[in-house]
């Protein structure tokens, strides 16, 4: 069982740590760290790196723009993440010429609406593939919220590593 106290959830722009999908893993994870981030991208980063700091052995669940987060901290950082589950990640608003990252090796699995009308799929897909080689990206029947999907997930199995791929 993964210790709660390396589990982190990062929420979307206008997510919260009150919101669905926290309450949610909450649920799953009691003592999941789970704060609230605000300002814009990289004031939210700074606030992620006073989280984490030089703690290790981080699995990071990001929605949308915490998705983009959790990318970016650990393609910076790899030695402190051990796993990344995106949810419709904002990988799509990322700009590798402008700011060029290394590869995050560890495993990384993605789950995207088809009918993200937020959240442009095909460029997250490309970008994800550059970022990632250890990477299970899974297209799913859902909009960018993927509220109804997330229920539906073997919580504990997708954060230990033993979910089995679905496409």
């Amino acid at each position: 069982m993964a210790d709660p106290s390396r589990l982190l959830f990062i929420h979307g722009l206008q997510g919260s740590s009150r919101g669905f999908k926290a309450t949610l893993l909450r649920q799953h994870f009691p003592g999941m760290v789970i704060p609230d981030f605000a300002g814009d991208f990289w004031q939210r980063m700074a606030q992620l790196e006073q989280v984490i700091g030089d703690t290790a052995g981080w699995t990071i669940v990001g929605s949308s723009l915490g998705g983009l987060m959790a990318a970016v901290f650990a393609c910076r950082h790899p030695q402190q993440v051990d796993r990344l589950i995106l949810l419709a990640p904002a990988l799509a608003f990322l700009d590798l010429d402008q700011h060029p990252l290394p590869p995050y090796p560890g495993p990384v699995t993605i789950y995207h609406g088809r009918m993200d009308d937020v959240v442009p799929l095909d460029r997250t897909q490309d970008v994800a593939e550059q970022l990632f080689p250890n990477l299970a990206f899974h297209v799913v029947d859902a909009t960018h919220d993927l509220n109804a999907f997330v229920q539906t997930l073997d919580w504990s199995a997708l954060v230990e590593g033993a979910a089995e791929p679905s496409r």
